[in-house]
């Protein structure tokens, strides 16, 4: 399967990286997001995942498949923004497809193996455990996602070694260093 993942400059930040984007498009504009969701749509009918923040959600849903969900990236540890109240302490990822038709069902009693559409501060023993993933600092880029993010994302599409998966903005990379530690754990230690 081909997957795509875009995690574009957010609706109304375009300042904070034009520089990054020489094509000239300008992410304040919804024109701009409604022709990537467009893309998406059209170009990876095996699934696609988008990331972005509450405030444009109300936004780009009306701009999306009926059929996309939600997920929840819950930061413990965030940004706080001056005169802002209640904090933005969880990013919305809108995903669409996958490997989500006709899921295994684990046996009774046994471990759960569907991947929760939420990533969360560790609680313990629930099983499955569910794992803090606190924003990322000092990485050269605004925004650049926690390696943690990028495999839970890849779990909420299906993503298996054998698969592709475009990474239309690779800021810094971390989307592509994931994916590689799945299809060549030998590489990473034997991390999969």
């Amino acid at each position: 399967m081909k997957f795509a993942y875009a995690d574009p400059p957010y609706l109304g930040c375009c300042r904070l990286y034009q520089h990054h984007h020489p094509d000239g498009l300008c992410w304040d504009n919804l024109d701009t997001h409604q022709l990537l969701i467009e893309r998406l749509a059209d170009e990876y009918p095996d699934g696609w995942a988008l990331s972005c923040h509450t405030p444009s959600l109300r936004h780009l849903l009306p701009l999306c498949p009926d059929d996309v969900r939600v997920g929840a990236w819950v930061k413990p540890f965030h940004a706080y923004k001056k005169g802002v109240r209640p904090a933005y302490a969880w990013e919305p990822v809108i995903y669409r497809g996958g490997r989500n038709a006709n899921p295994p069902v684990p046996e009774k009693g046994g471990k759960a193996i569907t991947p929760k559409d939420f990533l969360i501060a560790d609680l313990g023993d629930i099983d499955p455990p569910v794992v803090a993933c606190n924003i990322t600092l000092k990485k050269g880029l605004t925004g650049a996602k926690p390696e943690l993010v990028c495999d839970w994302i890849l779990n909420l599409l299906g993503f298996t070694p054998e698969d592709e998966i475009d990474d239309l903005y690779p800021g810094t990379g971390v989307m592509g260093r994931v994916v590689m530690q799945r299809q060549e754990p030998d590489l990473f230690g034997g991390v999969a």
